[in-house]
C-alpha cells in the first residue's frame, strides 16, 4: 500500500546520507502515474536528493476526486505539497503533469527553485491531438473509454513505448479500474481549454528559475517545436532533445534521461 499525504498516493525515494539542495517533486502525466519515474527517482536519491512524486487523483493509487478537472488537479498539486511540507523544490514534469504543476508553480512563486519539463506545454495556443480530441468529444470520448479493456490498452500503449512492460501496463491500467477514475479523464480534457493559460502568458519566464527542456525527438503528441518554444520562452533553460524516443521519454530512453537530469541537478544552468 502506498503512503499518502494530501489525499495523494506518492512514492518516495531518500538519499543515504545528507540531502542536497531543493527536494525534487515529479508530476506525471496522461495516462501514467508515479510508476513512470520508477527508474528516475532512485537515481536522484543516489545523486544526494530527495524524491517525491505524486499519483494525481484518480490515477495510480490515488482515489478519484470528482470532478476530475484541470483547476482540481492544480489544487490537488498544492495540497500535496502543503502535507509533505516540502518548502522550494525543483519542479520535474511531464505531459498533463506540466499543464497542472506549472499552473501551480506560476500561482506560487517561490515554492520552485528549478525546472524540468517534459514533452508538454503551456501555451494559451495550444492544440490537443487527435486521442485528445476524442475524449474531449461528448459521445465518442464515452464510447472510447467504456470500450477499453486491459488487453486493448496494453496494445495502445505498446503502440506508442516500444518495448513496455507488463508491470507498467498493470500501473497504468488502474485509472480505468471503476466509472468514477474513467469518468475523471474525460473531466480532465474537457476542462482543458488552452485558453485558461492567458493570464500564465509570461509567469513562467518571470519565475527565473534555472530550466531543463527534455523532449523526445519524435514526439507524435506534443510536437519538438514545444520543446524550442520553451527554450525561447525561458531566460537561460537548456534544451535536451533524446534522439529516436517519443512522447514517453521516460519509458523509452530511461538511462539517458536520468543522466541528464542529474546533470542539470548537480548543476543548473542560470535562469
Amino acid at each position: 500500500m502506498s503512503p499518502t499525504a494530501g489525499g495523494l498516493a506518492y512514492r518516495e525515494a531518500t538519499p543515504d546520507g545528507p540531502e542536497r539542495g531543493d527536494p525534487v517533486l515529479l508530476v506525471h502525466g496522461y495516462p501514467e502515474s508515479s510508476y513512470m519515474w520508477r527508474d528516475l527517482m532512485p537515481r536522484i536519491a543516489a545523486a544526494g536528493f530527495r524524491a517525491v512524486a505524486p499519483d494525481l487523483p484518480g490515477f495510480g493509487d490515488s482515489p478519484a476526486d470528482p470532478p476530475g478537472t484541470w483547476d482540481r488537479a492544480v489544487a490537488a498539486v498544492g495540497r500535496f505539497h502543503e502535507a509533505m511540507g516540502l518548502g522550494p523544490v525543483t519542479l520535474v514534469v511531464h505531459d498533463w503533469g506540466g499543464l497542472i504543476a506549472l499552473r501551480w508553480a506560476c500561482d506560487n512563486p517561490g515554492a520552485v527553485g528549478a525546472l524540468v519539463i517534459a514533452d508538454s506545454g503551456f501555451f494559451a495556443d495550444g492544440k490537443w491531438h487527435g486521442l485528445a480530441d476524442v475524449l474531449r468529444t461528448e459521445g465518442q470520448g464515452e464510447e472510447l473509454l467504456e470500450n477499453m479493456t486491459r488487453e486493448a490498452f496494453g496494445g495502445m500503449l505498446a503502440g506508442v513505448i516500444p518495448g513496455i512492460g507488463e508491470d507498467a501496463v498493470d500501473e497504468y491500467w488502474k485509472a480505468f479500474t471503476d466509472e468514477t477514475r474513467r469518468r475523471g479523464q474525460l473531466e480532465l480534457y474537457r476542462s482543458g481549454d488552452f485558453s485558461k493559460l492567458e493570464p500564465y502568458e509570461g509567469r513562467l519566464a518571470a519565475l527565473g528559475v534555472p530550466s531543463l527542456i527534455l523532449w523526445g525527438s519524435e514526439d507524435q503528441f506534443a510536437p519538438v517545436a514545444g520543446a524550442h518554444r520553451f527554450g525561447r520562452e525561458l531566460p537561460g533553460a537548456r534544451v535536451v532533445l533524446i534522439e529516436g524516443a517519443g512522447h514517453f521519454v521516460f519509458e523509452e530512453a530511461p538511462e539517458e534521461c536520468a543522466a541528464t537530469v542529474i546533470d542539470f541537478l548537480q548543476a543548473p544552468t542560470p535562469g
